[in-house]
């Protein structure tokens, strides 16, 4: 599952510092089991700091809290998370080459790559950070897709360009998170590889 802005990119960095995260679809659900396993709460609607909550969706802020647990709600992210069935992996521009050489492991089949979308709806961001791993995975067999992906993610000027210009960018820009979007561009500079199975995100160590 690839959500460039902002919830892989967070949700890879916080396993820095918490060894479980617990995606939440409801902002009623997050408190809740925030309360009940007395975890650090996350979250955003809209990319705004959700009120009452410790911190929002941002990989930056993220990595100022410690825990043993993380209970994060997003957007489009986690709700993406909820439907999807079996072992998910996690990943962004942030840790593509760690993602890549993990699925290649893990895979029975075939290794989809899901894009988290806004509200149902296509973004580049995701379509390029999805190119960013496909590029790790080039030795494989690719569908047409994967191939516009791996294509139009090779030149980092012209993806920075794009995804500054984007929709979700500039929702972000206007909340003041200009230096949010700048980390999310950097390239593979962590090994995590946070794996989503059974409502629960670990670090896939194996």
């Amino acid at each position: 599952m690839v959500d460039v802005l902002r919830a892989s990119t967070t949700i890879t960095m916080a396993l820095e510092n918490f060894p479980e995260i617990i995606p939440v679809r409801s902002l009623e659900d997050a408190t809740q089991l925030a309360m009940q396993h007395n975890s650090i709460l996350a979250g955003e609607r809209d990319g705004a700091v959700v009120d009452g909550f410790d911190v929002g969706n941002s990989p930056l802020d993220i990595q100022k809290f410690k825990g043993k647990s993380l209970v994060l709600t997003t957007t489009n992210g986690t709700r993406i998370l909820e439907g999807i069935k079996g072992k998910t992996l996690i990943g962004s521009f942030v840790n593509a080459a760690a993602v890549a050489e993990k699925a290649l492991k893990i895979a029975e089949d075939h290794i989809e790559v899901v894009m988290a979308g806004v509200n149902g709806n296509f973004v580049i961001e995701d379509f390029l950070g999805a190119g960013e791993i496909i590029f790790h995975l080039q030795n494989q067999e690719l569908d047409e897709m994967a191939l516009a992906a791996l294509m139009a993610s090779q030149n980092p000027e012209k993806v920075k360009e794009a995804i500054l210009n984007s929709r979700s960018a500039y929702g972000l820009l206007k909340l003041g998170f200009e230096s949010d979007i700048d980390f999310c561009l950097k390239r593979n500079i962590t090994t995590k590889v946070p794996l989503y199975e059974k409502g629960s995100i670990k670090d896939l160590k194996e």
